[in-house]
């Protein structure tokens, strides 16, 4: 635009609104790359509600997980405030003898889960027991004076004001927060403000204005100082911190919450007894996170709540990561969002994975595209193949046909979930307590097994009718019993019918008159014989005789009963626990790319670093750096070529052949005639790309310098691409 100014001046001239860059958000970001923008949006409507209810039902079932702990927790703190309150001879004593209230908090080795935990405790105690709580890591107390920083950390957080300590800074940036309020760093600070703060909320006017408190605040609320990862604490700093804190236990009423990854005798290992024995130690062990996850899978996944389904490789993938890994439930609720993330980014017709009412309602509002692709899909074809001739050219030809079809297909497979995961839970209770656990131990193993393939056609499912043939009848009407509880809470006719079914089954095992063995007289009768005396002609005709009669053995009443009541059960099986590839749109709810998952959830950091090198187009994605198969182009980075020249050499790498070997490499990439005197020739410049290049190579692991030869490194490794 042009401007008219007396003087020379910098005119400023804001977009205007329609020219101002706007900013993306998460829609934009999740509909740049789909297949299909057309209904892109609502998918993305559709997979954020769905993972906003995971979410808010996974957190729930963690607070009442953890909530037997935090109460536990809550009640030992209140415990020693109240009794600290009261100043009891038996208080008294405590504080003659330096002792502390300390919990032990033993949490497994789940450590990215741990915040979670803590950050629940805080909350917890801010709002019903004490104001003054501060968290500590570690990693905020190292260094040469990590006690004086551990201090620091502890009085800047519970005081809200900056803290000083001795020599920390330079007598220049000490002026340059003259006005920046700053008190030193010392225990004796801390309880001058304990006191002042105490005295403020024992006031009236005061008590009022700290409604945040609550009000049932005592009056000499404790500080309590939470350590979340004991075991990475420099022990002579833990002790010198616990044996300052002693000191001052009749002024302050300090509480320590130690976070324990490992095993409780991290603390006798890390303090001696001259330490330990000034805390008041109670333990307390959190659940296990083997438990947290089956409780999270139940929740999530085994249910027909959520449309959202994994196949068993996905699954399995997860549950590999968890228990090899990391026994993180955080990072498997991240994997489970990555997996849900990524079906709706990629699946056009995820469209359909939701409510069965809103469903039917978006399969009517299906476009021509996406009946073509409902059609291509394998499940779908298979469906096609199965009907007649004139239901195969409608199906093939009419889009409003398809549509139809889809509606009922859609409400046959929510059928299918409302009846497997029950006969899931059944099958699960009968199995999970038979001897070296044929079917697995947890539900999972058994969930998977179902999701691969018909699982009675596994030798496992075999064996393991083979063992409830032979279970007692208290243990079989006990787990009759369970079942039928579980069928109740389903609303299904064919749920319903199997109840009806299992009810009769279970009155008949509760008739007085029942006997689990009535073949004693038989054995008894037949071993009448083996009592005379016989030559060895007679004892083998009558040990054939004792054979063929139990094989021949009228089966007892009970024993019919059981046989009836495994024949249903196996019927259930058979009609229910198919797995989901046998049913048509199988594809619009379960997500199968497993390798993509773990692709992203499990990196393998060597591979990619291998492959940057050897190949940079694959990241870089420049032209000039295309090459053919084994080779690089001479374009491409120094780190590139020197890493390609170094797989040409044996264990020891000569350094000087290495750099002629990359300065003649260098020279043709900036085009220089090969018959030329300076071709080839190593100048300054070169020789610092190549030392710093082989620097890289050395930090990443590559090479490494050896004593054996002189100007030689070695070599670290094999078999690169």
């Amino acid at each position: 635009e042009m401007t008219s100014s007396v003087s020379k001046g910098c005119f400023v001239f804001k977009p205007s609104a329609n020219k101002r860059r706007k900013t993306p958000t998460v829609e934009d970001y999740f509909t740049h790359g789909c297949e299909d923008t057309e209904n892109s949006k609502l998918r993305f409507r559709n997979c954020q509600t769905l993972w906003e209810k995971m979410k808010a039902d996974t957190e729930l079932l963690q607070d009442e997980l953890n909530r037997k702990i935090l109460d536990s927790l809550l009640a030992f703190i209140r415990k020693s405030v109240s009794t600290f309150q009261r100043g009891t001879d038996d208080w008294a004593s405590r504080m003659r003898a330096h002792e502390i209230p300390t919990a032990a908090l033993v949490l497994g080795v789940n450590v990215p889960d741990h915040d979670m935990t803590f950050q629940c405790l805080s909350d917890q105690l801010q709002q019903s027991v004490t104001p003054f709580v501060v968290s500590v890591q570690a990693t905020e107390c190292a260094g040469q004076s990590s006690l004086n920083h551990m201090l620091q950390r502890v009085l800047e957080r519970l005081m809200g004001t900056s803290v000083s300590v001795d020599n920390e800074e330079e007598p220049e940036q000490r002026s340059t927060n003259v006005n920046q309020k700053r008190v030193h760093c010392s225990l004796i600070t801390l309880c001058n403000w304990y006191k002042t703060v105490t005295k403020k909320a024992a006031s009236g006017t005061a008590r009022k204005k700290r409604t945040s408190v609550g009000k049932d605040m005592q009056q000499h609320p404790p500080i309590v100082v939470i350590f979340k990862d004991l075991e990475a604490f420099n022990p002579k700093v833990l002790q010198d911190f616990i044996l300052i804190c002693s000191r001052y236990v009749e002024q302050l009423p300090l509480m320590f919450v130690f976070g324990i990854a490992t095993s409780p005798s991290t603390i006798q290992h890390m303090l001696p007894h001259s330490v330990s024995s000034l805390l008041g130690i109670e333990l307390f062990q959190s659940l296990s996170c083997t438990q947290h996850l089956a409780s999270v899978i139940d929740k999530v996944i085994l249910t027909s709540q959520f449309p959202f389904k994994l196949n068993g490789k996905v699954l399995q993938v997860l549950v590999s990561i968890f228990l090899y890994h990391d026994f993180s439930v955080r990072n498997f609720i991240n994997g489970l969002q990555l997996a849900l993330l990524e079906h709706f980014h990629s699946q056009p017709l995820s469209v359909l994975c939701c409510k069965e009412a809103a469903a039917l309602v978006h399969a009517t509002e299906l476009s021509h595209r996406d009946v073509e692709r409902l059609q291509q899909l394998p499940s779908f074809m298979r469906y096609v193949e199965e009907q007649g001739p004139q239901e195969q050219v409608e199906l093939l030809t009419s889009d409003d046909h398809v549509k139809e079809v889809c509606q009922k297909l859609l409400k046959d497979l929510c059928k299918y979930h409302k009846n497997y995961y029950p006969t899931l839970r059944c099958l699960h209770i009968l199995t999970a307590s038979l001897p070296k656990y044929p079917l697995g131990k947890q539900i999972r193993e058994l969930h998977i097994s179902c999701l691969e393939k018909n699982v009675w056609e596994n030798d496992e499912y075999v064996s393991a009718m083979q063992l409830l043939r032979m279970m007692a009848k208290d243990e079989l009407t006990s787990a009759l019993q369970k079942c039928a509880e579980i069928l109740k809470s389903v609303k299904t006719k064919k749920m319903r019918a199997a109840l009806l079914q299992l009810d009769n089954l279970l009155s008949k095992f509760d008739q007085p008159d029942l006997v689990e063995n009535a073949a004693g007289e038989d054995l008894t009768s037949t071993g009448k014989g083996l009592q005379k005396k016989t030559d060895l002609f007679q004892l083998q005709k009558t040990l054939l005789e004792m054979k063929t009669s139990r094989r021949t053995k009228k089966m007892s009443q009970f024993e019919i009963l059981r046989d009836q009541a495994l024949e249903f059960i196996d019927s259930l099986v058979r009609s229910h626990l198919a797995p989901p590839e046998s049913q048509p749109l199988y594809e619009v709810c379960y997500y199968s790319s497993s390798a993509v998952l773990r692709r992203h959830l499990n990196a393998t950091p060597r591979t990619s670093i291998q492959t940057a090198l050897s190949n940079p187009y694959h990241y870089l994605k420049v032209n000039n750096l295309r090459a053919e198969d084994g080779t690089v182009s001479n374009a491409a980075p120094d780190i590139c070529i020197v890493y390609k020249l170094h797989l040409e050499c044996g264990r020891l790498i000569n350094l000087y052949d290495w750099l002629e070997a990359y300065a003649t490499v260098v020279s043709a990439a900036e085009g220089k005639d090969p018959d030329s005197a300076d071709f080839g020739k190593v100048d300054e410049l070169k020789h610092a790309r190549f030392i710093q290049a082989v620097s890289e190579l050395e930090f990443l692991g590559f090479i490494k310098s050896t004593k054996q030869k002189t100007d030689h490194v070695s070599r670290l490794t094999w078999g690169g691409c």
